[in-house]
């Protein structure tokens, strides 16, 4: 199987896009073929510089490495569009030469009144083959210098393929506008350029959006004019958010390189990305990318479109992040703790990792061991907790901690556990005193190790602080 990514350098890549990419890479690891990264650039207008670098950054930071591509010698090079105009310009002669294509010198204007006609009559917007009929005086008027696109002629009768996800699916060609495949400037549009490169690169599978559903019958008839065998088609449905609108760069959509900076993980992105839409067929949810290797299949890919629950990514990346080497873990905090040596992320990893949803939550939860400024007791004690229970539980952890117990933290912990039954107090609310006296907060990193990262004479600092205002 060979597939392909064909994006548009139009910005930075969202998650309705990448979606379709790790798809298509799954299904090609899957069965152990080749994925394809082309770039499709030849709407220039909509170019944005520097576009390119960002695809390339995202599927690299995502694990999603391609066979052949931008940066990657393949036989197909070069794999950037606008580098292969006289490929394209070549079977644009070809399909003309069958009869397939046409000329059309139809000025803007007259288009433009000819689509306003139609809709006054409520019929379909399509070009009314005015320039079909008079090729003749085309081509003059191409000589003397006026501006000329090349048409597709859509054959009669009725366009029909099996879709991989869709199954059947049927256009009447009649419904279908003999679509643009060449500009006036000599830039193909995305209809000629698209099947000429599948056809070229040898692409077995095309899997893209379900938006490209309306355009496959015209990409066939590209194929059928030119004798080319077509791919196999797998039209993904869309993905759309929580509002239940599509998910898209222009309804601000968030950059999938955001979400790096903003604590998530490559392996929950990509975990929730390959859940959307797709079903395993089992009731697990969390995957390593090699898992979904093993288990990806096009015929798991459902046709309804597929709804984005941010909550559900959060749940995902606390998994991922916990399941993280913790080497690793220690140099992916350095972005969210910046200035913090190696060491010291070493040993804060093992109090972050269980309560960080995404790495960003790394800050806050660090933030009392790392500023060295004793918390705010503003609220002390808190509330739920009566103050003798609170006296307790500081004269015990502060004379424990000064016998040095913190280097016995399973016996501390349990002298403090006996202090709150002793008290009738449950355990949970009075180990709150600790928590708001040593980081501020009535919850946080486990107090105890806290305790020890900052040492004993910090530790003991702030609970006698903490201990001082309950007289």
């Amino acid at each position: 199987m060979r597939t392909r990514f064909a994006p548009s350098p139009t910005g930075p890549l969202h998650f309705g896009s990448v979606r379709t990419a790790l798809f298509g890479w799954l299904a090609a690891r899957h069965s152990g073929g080749s994925f394809v990264l082309r770039i499709e650039d030849t709407d220039q207008e909509r170019y944005i510089p520097g576009s390119e670098a960002l695809i390339v950054e995202t599927l690299n930071w995502l694990g999603l490495e391609w066979d052949e591509g931008p940066e990657k010698d393949g036989p197909h090079d070069p794999y950037v569009q606008s580098l292969r105009i006289e490929l394209y310009q070549e079977w644009a002669d070809q399909l003309v030469q069958r009869g397939a294509a046409y000329w059309c010198t139809c000025a803007p204007a007259r288009l433009a009144a000819m689509r306003e006609e139609q809709r006054r009559h409520s019929q379909p917007t399509r070009y009314d083959r005015r320039c079909l009929g008079r090729q003749d005086e085309v081509a003059a008027e191409r000589a003397q210098g006026q501006p000329a696109v090349l048409r597709l002629r859509m054959p009669d009768g009725t366009t029909e393929w099996d879709d991989v996800i869709r199954g059947r699916v049927v256009f009447d060609n009649k419904d279908i506008d003999d679509q643009v495949l060449l500009k006036s400037d000599g830039f193909p549009t995305y209809h000629l350029a698209v099947v000429v490169d599948d056809h070229v690169m040898d692409i077995t599978h095309v899997i893209r959006s379900d938006e490209w559903i309306p355009s496959t019958p015209k990409h066939l008839a590209v194929y059928q004019a030119l004798e080319w065998v077509p791919p196999y088609f797998a039209h993904v449905p869309a993905v759309l958010g929580p509002d239940g609108l599509k998910l898209s760069k222009r309804r601000g959509a968030r950059n999938v390189l955001d979400y790096g900076e903003l604590g998530y993980v490559p392996a929950a992105i990509v975990n929730a990305m390959a859940l959307l839409g797709w079903s395993s067929g089992t009731e697990a949810e969390v995957f390593t990318l090699q898992e979904l290797v093993e288990r990806f299949t096009l015929d798991r890919i459902h046709a309804a479109p597929a709804v984005f629950d941010p909550r559900r990514l959060d749940d995902l990346n606390g998994v991922h992040i916990r399941r993280m080497d913790t080497e690793d873990l220690v140099h992916a905090l350095e972005f969210h703790l910046p200035g913090t040596s190696l060491e010291t992320r070493r040993r804060l990893v093992p109090m972050l990792r269980e309560r960080m949803v995404t790495l960003a939550d790394a800050k806050h939860l660090a933030a009392p061991l790392l500023d060295g400024v004793a918390p705010d007791q503003a609220d002390f004690p808190p509330k739920g907790v009566e103050p003798a229970v609170a006296r307790a539980m500081l004269d015990a952890c502060i004379d424990a901690v000064a016998a040095g117990m913190l280097e016995h933290e399973d016996d501390l912990l349990e002298r403090l556990r006996e202090t709150a039954k002793q008290h009738a107090a449950k355990v949970g609310a009075a180990f709150r005193v600790l928590y708001v006296a040593v980081l501020g907060e009535p919850s946080g990193v486990p107090v105890i190790q806290a305790m020890a990262f900052l040492g004993s004479d910090r530790a003991l600092e702030r609970l006698r602080a903490a201990r001082a205002r309950l007289g």
